[in-house]
Protein backbone atom coordinates (compact mmCIF):
# COMPACT_ATOMS: atom_id res chain seq x y z
CA UNK A 1 0.00 0.00 0.00
CA UNK A 2 2.68 2.40 0.82
CA UNK A 3 4.69 1.41 -2.44
CA UNK A 4 1.41 1.95 -4.56
CA UNK A 5 0.65 5.89 -2.41
CA UNK A 6 4.23 6.84 -2.90
CA UNK A 7 4.51 5.96 -6.62
CA UNK A 8 1.10 7.97 -7.24
CA UNK A 9 2.67 10.60 -4.86
CA UNK A 10 5.85 10.65 -6.95
CA UNK A 11 3.67 10.84 -10.10
CA UNK A 12 1.70 13.87 -9.10
CA UNK A 13 4.24 15.46 -7.49
CA UNK A 14 6.48 14.95 -10.78
CA UNK A 15 3.92 16.47 -12.94
CA UNK A 16 3.01 19.41 -10.84
CA UNK A 17 6.42 20.35 -10.62
CA UNK A 18 6.74 20.59 -14.09
CA UNK A 19 4.50 23.91 -13.52
CA UNK A 20 6.93 25.72 -11.66
CA UNK A 21 10.31 24.12 -11.96
CA UNK A 22 12.75 25.77 -14.47
CA UNK A 23 12.75 23.20 -17.54
CA UNK A 24 14.92 21.10 -20.90
CA UNK A 25 15.12 20.78 -24.64
CA UNK A 26 13.69 17.79 -26.21
CA UNK A 27 12.67 19.18 -29.68
CA UNK A 28 16.15 19.68 -30.56
CA UNK A 29 16.52 15.97 -30.25
CA UNK A 30 15.57 13.76 -32.85
CA UNK A 31 11.51 13.27 -32.91
CA UNK A 32 9.90 10.58 -31.96
CA UNK A 33 9.21 7.10 -34.09
CA UNK A 34 6.05 7.14 -35.81
CA UNK A 35 3.84 9.15 -38.11
CA UNK A 36 5.35 12.61 -38.69
CA UNK A 37 4.13 14.86 -36.01
CA UNK A 38 5.39 18.63 -36.05
CA UNK A 39 6.61 20.07 -32.57
CA UNK A 40 3.86 22.46 -32.26
CA UNK A 41 1.54 19.69 -32.20
CA UNK A 42 4.08 17.59 -30.05
CA UNK A 43 3.64 20.69 -27.36
CA UNK A 44 0.12 21.50 -27.53
CA UNK A 45 -0.17 17.33 -26.61
CA UNK A 46 1.95 17.79 -23.94
CA UNK A 47 0.41 20.83 -22.50
CA UNK A 48 -2.82 18.96 -22.69
CA UNK A 49 -2.07 16.11 -21.02
CA UNK A 50 -0.16 18.19 -18.48
CA UNK A 51 -3.06 20.30 -17.22
CA UNK A 52 -5.04 17.21 -16.92
CA UNK A 53 -2.66 15.76 -14.92
CA UNK A 54 -2.33 18.76 -12.83
CA UNK A 55 -6.02 18.55 -12.52
CA UNK A 56 -6.21 14.45 -11.71
CA UNK A 57 -3.33 14.91 -8.93
CA UNK A 58 -5.33 17.39 -7.27
CA UNK A 59 -8.58 15.86 -7.04
CA UNK A 60 -6.67 12.20 -6.17
CA UNK A 61 -4.71 13.87 -3.25
CA UNK A 62 -8.07 15.01 -2.18
CA UNK A 63 -9.58 11.68 -2.11
CA UNK A 64 -6.64 9.78 -0.11
CA UNK A 65 -7.04 12.72 2.14
CA UNK A 66 -10.43 11.94 2.71
CA UNK A 67 -10.80 8.55 3.55
CA UNK A 68 -8.81 6.77 6.53
CA UNK A 69 -9.13 2.90 5.44
CA UNK A 70 -6.03 1.65 3.76
CA UNK A 71 -7.64 -0.96 1.25
CA UNK A 72 -9.65 2.29 0.13
CA UNK A 73 -6.79 4.34 0.18
CA UNK A 74 -5.10 1.67 -2.15
CA UNK A 75 -7.84 1.40 -4.72
CA UNK A 76 -8.04 5.28 -5.32
CA UNK A 77 -4.09 4.60 -5.82
CA UNK A 78 -4.74 2.32 -8.33
CA UNK A 79 -7.63 4.26 -9.69
CA UNK A 80 -5.45 7.55 -10.30
CA UNK A 81 -2.38 5.34 -11.91
CA UNK A 82 -4.86 4.63 -14.06
CA UNK A 83 -6.20 7.30 -15.08
CA UNK A 84 -2.85 9.65 -14.95
CA UNK A 85 -1.56 7.63 -17.75
CA UNK A 86 -5.12 7.49 -19.60
CA UNK A 87 -4.53 11.34 -19.50
CA UNK A 88 -1.11 11.21 -21.25
CA UNK A 89 -2.49 8.44 -24.13
CA UNK A 90 -5.60 10.22 -24.89
CA UNK A 91 -3.10 12.74 -26.28
CA UNK A 92 -1.88 10.22 -28.29
CA UNK A 93 1.85 10.19 -26.30
CA UNK A 94 2.89 7.34 -24.06
CA UNK A 95 4.01 7.72 -20.68
CA UNK A 96 7.99 7.23 -21.60
CA UNK A 97 6.96 10.09 -24.29
CA UNK A 98 5.31 12.42 -22.13
CA UNK A 99 7.96 11.89 -19.44
CA UNK A 100 11.14 12.11 -21.83
CA UNK A 101 9.47 15.74 -23.01
CA UNK A 102 8.89 16.84 -19.52
CA UNK A 103 12.77 16.06 -18.38
CA UNK A 104 13.63 17.66 -21.25
CA UNK A 105 11.72 20.88 -21.01
CA UNK A 106 12.84 21.21 -17.04
CA UNK A 107 16.36 21.63 -18.21
CA UNK A 108 15.79 23.82 -21.32
CA UNK A 109 14.17 27.04 -21.12
CA UNK A 110 13.58 27.84 -24.61
CA UNK A 111 11.75 24.33 -24.44
CA UNK A 112 9.53 25.21 -21.47
CA UNK A 113 8.67 28.52 -22.78
CA UNK A 114 7.57 26.91 -26.30
CA UNK A 115 5.64 24.38 -24.02
CA UNK A 116 4.08 27.01 -22.00
CA UNK A 117 2.68 28.67 -24.93
CA UNK A 118 0.54 25.96 -25.26
CA UNK A 119 -0.87 25.67 -21.39
CA UNK A 120 -4.21 27.63 -20.86
CA UNK A 121 -4.10 30.07 -18.28
CA UNK A 122 -5.90 28.37 -15.56
CA UNK A 123 -9.21 30.41 -13.82
CA UNK A 124 -8.13 29.81 -10.41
Amino acid sequence: MRLLTRSLVAAILTAGCYLSIPTVNVLAQSPPPGPSVSARDLLKAVATALERVASLRNDYRQRIAEVEAPAEKERIVAEANKELSKAVTEQGLSVDEYTSILDAARDNPEVRDKLFQHVRPSDK
